[in-house]
């Protein structure tokens, strides 16, 4: 399945950008699924569905609209029926649907348990229209992060801690952890893993959406170096509202002005990798299918999946991302060189904790497991050269293996 996440400043036009990608790849025969939390009916011209009964829009394209507040009140009515018997222990009074209101996070479960939906579905393209793009990077990593910390709260060896339970209840006089958590910690595994998944695939890639100005260049120059930390691929950065350039008015001129000259930094900065592609304004919000399809967004093609860009952790395996250079031989260092394009020294911190690194680029931060060769060695040192983050190990006398 190909799959395109669309995300960019806020008020650049995502859902906009992510609905004409989606008419765009629609084709009779084929399977084309739409998914936003936005309001897809206006934009359509005809009620989306949910992420459980996605609606038609037309031959080969379905719509669905994520529902944070219903979900959430189907997850945690769904909870409370699960942990009925602990919760009557604890004397607690049963909640009923319609007095639940949302709590902070939902939205993103809520978008997590729809790519989880749709990742199984049949579908041979998905349109997924994410938060502002500070926001997606964050929920894009999430998977990966709440795995970690279940692997470390409930590890493998909680089999044997199952078996051994009622007995250790008796000798510690405290109650153990009942079977529904471990049931529900492996089922909440189950759907991260599946998300995670589909965030990986090779045949997935981000599409930047944003509006030339100096808000939007600082906002794609603190993300790229993000979007790079998480392995993720973009396809296509979408200049999104572009003015035509033979405006009369000064006050319209200047404004021109200004997207061409941001515009030709989009261009030197980004591509070859990242193609810049321009959408002009129609001088009114789109609205129907014959206003998307005016709007020629970048074709959709295949994933680049015979090439790695900069920064990304999947895609070829003949080719690592984040390769470690020899230098034994000359200098007895392993180098771990990192591309983090867009990336700042002041904002850059690294720590060694075990066998990980835990890397922090601005408001961004991922774990990440060292290669096996860099186990057996400590940190000297790091630098930041061309965008790419170069950490020196020295192999560790005590743990490396000794020439005979």
């Amino acid at each position: 399945m190909r799959t395109v996440l669309v995300t960019g400043p806020g008020g650049a036009g995502r859902t906009t950008i992510a609905a004409a990608t989606a008419l765009a790849a629609a084709r009779p025969g084929g399977r084309v699924l739409l998914l936003s939390a936005g309001p897809l009916g206006e934009l359509l011209g005809t009620p989306a569905g949910t992420p459980d009964d996605p609606a038609p829009v037309r031959d080969g394209l379905w719509a669905a609209r994520i529902d944070s507040g219903a979900h959430f009140r189907t997850e945690t009515l769904a909870f409370q029926e699960r942990a009925a018997t602990a919760l009557e222990l604890l004397g607690a009074r049963e909640l009923a649907g319609e007095e639940l209101t949302e709590l902070p996070g939902s939205e993103q479960s809520a978008l997590l348990h729809a790519l989880r939906r749709a990742a199984a579905g049949d579908w041979d393209v998905l349109v997924v229209d994410l938060p502002p793009l500070r926001d997606a990077l964050a929920l894009l990593a999430l998977p990966e992060q709440l795995r970690r910390y279940l692997r470390r709260l409930l590890p493998r060896e909680r089999q044997a801690a199952r078996a051994l339970r009622p007995m250790m209840a008796q000798l510690a006089g405290i109650p153990m952890p009942a079977q529904w958590l471990y049931e529900t910690a492996a089922r909440w595994d189950a759907e991260l893993a599946a998300v995670q998944s589909l965030v990986e695939d090779p045949a997935t890639t981000l599409r930047l959406v944003a509006e030339p100005g100096p808000a939007a260049a600082e906002a794609l120059r603190a993300a790229r170096a993000g979007i790079a930390l998480y392995g993720l691929r973009a396809d296509a950065l979408m200049a999104n509202r572009i003015l035509p350039g033979d405006a009369a008015d000064p006050w319209l001129a200047t404004l021109v002005a200004q997207q061409r000259k941001c515009l030709d930094e989009w261009h030197e900065g980004w591509q070859p990798g990242t193609p810049v592609h321009v959408v002009g304004h129609l001088g009114r919000d789109p609205r129907g299918l014959d206003d998307l399809a005016l709007l020629g967004p970048a074709p959709l093609g295949p994933a680049p999946l015979d090439t790695v860009p900069e920064g990304a952790t999947g895609g070829s395996p003949a080719e690592d991302p984040w390769p470690v250079e020899d230098r034994l031989a000359e200098e007895n260092l392993l180098v771990w060189c990192l591309p983090l394009p867009g990336a700042v020294k002041s904002e850059l911190a690294l720590v060694r904790r075990d066998d990980e690194l835990l890397l922090t680029v601005g408001p961004f931060r991922r774990i990440v497991p060292l290669p096996s060769a860099l186990r057996r060695c400590t940190v000297t040192g790091a630098a930041l050269t061309d965008g790419v983050l170069r950490v020196r190990f020295t192999p560790d006398p005590d743990l490396w293996p000794r020439a005979h």
